[in-house]
């Protein structure tokens, strides 16, 4: 049960529901280009649009010209999704300088209004690779973690308090209610607003196009893994959160109309572990498609130190919170996509050389269960692995990262090679690769 009064969220979600459905059928008819929604899946250019596709956080930085990029390995790497039929990345476009001890370095905002433009041409770098290779983008722009600096260092900016870094002090909860703060702050609201303006509103320095006018953007999400705080206090926060879904994805929309918006939410587990609080913020009729993410060794599920020890319960309990978010995309009457997923190594190995039998086995069943939903016709439109390692590799002995360090799939504030598929995964590449394919083939 949800710890608000029933009368208030029965009759919200009553409205919500109706209004949600209405928006999911009303964006029918093909613009030339432009992933759409019609109904509860998308469409391009008049045919259904489903995909199997990576998280590639990194793409703006290896994109950026001169040292700070690697454009050769950009290429390199595009072509070998490309050619395992992965064409839809989903890609941080917003990074905030910051003084976490694991924040990414630089920050594509350097300051509030302040804009690294040597990221910014990395984004359009990217874009214009992305396009040439008939790929899609899902660009995230904000982040409720500390890894890219993301709301927390809005909230220091616009109050003056230190941060709260969980890295150094491990408090979690305390990181979260402070992260959660953004949604309520006016000051940080517009800083906000202003780097959506900023990305949103740019024009492509290569290609010349307008991004509101590329139709490689597929979406623009408000941010990865925005949830209203803690599980443990974030119940006081959720009006807030909710009314700054609604008003932001409005916003985009008004900036970038032919465009999809939707919130980069991990589902449930990130909205207080309460379904009726999902639901709610979801039903927003400016949220055209539903998210959803698993992290089922995260969640204590799976074994995180030896992900084989349990991983058919594990891998239950993943298959149902699976068909759980398609049936609320249903309720909702809108297209669902699970962009992020992944387990570790075996035996918890961050060796790009070390096995991966147990995350290769997960990687089926969760590919299996979301073609078969796919073919019952369920709203389940695509998927996006967590996350694209490459040829990215660690110097490092403690596996962590630093400024200068080749980025893998693993932001900074996680051992490099924790999640990540690099280039030399060929077993799990190929289930990804079938997995295209197989999508590829449904009418």
């Amino acid at each position: 049960m949800l710890k608000v009064s029933l009368p208030w969220w029965q009759g919200l979600l009553a409205g919500l529901l109706a209004l949600g459905m209405a928006a999911g059928q009303a964006q029918a008819g093909p613009q030339s280009g432009f992933v759409q929604v019609q109904g509860t899946g998308f469409v391009l250019d008049g045919r259904p649009y489903r995909f199997a596709g990576a998280n590639f956080w990194y793409g703006a930085y290896l994109g950026a010209p001169g040292a700070l990029g690697d454009r050769e390995r950009l290429r390199a790497e595009l072509d070998q999704l490309k050619a395992a039929g992965v064409d839809n990345l989903r890609v941080l476009a917003m990074s905030e300088a910051s003084g976490f001890r694991r924040g990414v370095r630089p920050g594509l905002m350097r300051g509030p209004g302040e804009y690294d433009e040597q990221l910014l041409q990395g984004l359009d770098y990217l874009l214009a690779e992305m396009a040439a290779r008939d790929m899609k983008a899902v660009l995230y722009l904000n982040n409720f973690w500390q890894w890219s600096g993301g709301m927390a260092q809005y909230v220091s900016w616009a109050t003056g308090e230190p941060l709260s870094d969980p890295d150094q002090d491990g408090d979690w909860n305390a990181f979260m209610q402070y992260s959660a703060r953004f949604y309520a702050i006016p000051r940080a609201q517009a800083w906000y607003r202003d780097a959506i303006r900023t990305v949103v509103g740019r024009r492509n320095s290569i290609t010349g196009v307008a991004y509101a006018d590329d139709p490689t953007v597929m979406s623009w999400q408000l941010a990865n893994e925005p949830r209203p705080g803690s599980d443990a206090g974030g119940h006081g926060n959720f009006q807030a959160y909710r009314r700054w879904i609604d008003e932001t994805a409005a916003f985009i929309r008004g900036l970038a109309p032919r465009q999809l918006v939707s919130t980069g939410s991990e589902g449930s587990m990130g909205s207080l572990g309460e379904d009726d609080y999902y639901l709610i913020a979801h039903a927003s009729p400016n949220v055209d498609y539903l998210t959803f993410h698993l992290w089922p060794s995260n969640w204590g599920w799976i074994d995180h130190h030896d992900p084989g020890a349990r991983l058919e319960s594990g891998l239950q309990a993943s298959l149902r919170y699976i068909d759980r978010h398609i049936e609320m995309a249903a309720r909702l009457g809108k297209p669902i996509v699970l962009s992020e997923f992944g387990l570790n190594r075996d035996r918890g190995s961050y060796d790009p050389d070390s096995g991966v039998e147990a995350r290769d086995r997960f990687y089926r069943a969760v590919y299996e269960r979301l073609l078969q939903r796919a073919r019952e016709g369920a709203p389940i439109a695509g998927s996006n692995f967590w996350a694209w390692g490459g040829r990215g590799r660690t110097p490092r002995p403690d596996w962590m990262w630093k400024p200068g360090d080749p980025f893998t799939g693993d932001p900074p504030q996680e051992a490099q090679g924790l999640f990540s598929l690099f280039d030399s995964d060929a077993s799990t590449l190929e289930i990804v690769s079938g997995h295209a394919r197989a999508l590829r083939a449904l009418p």
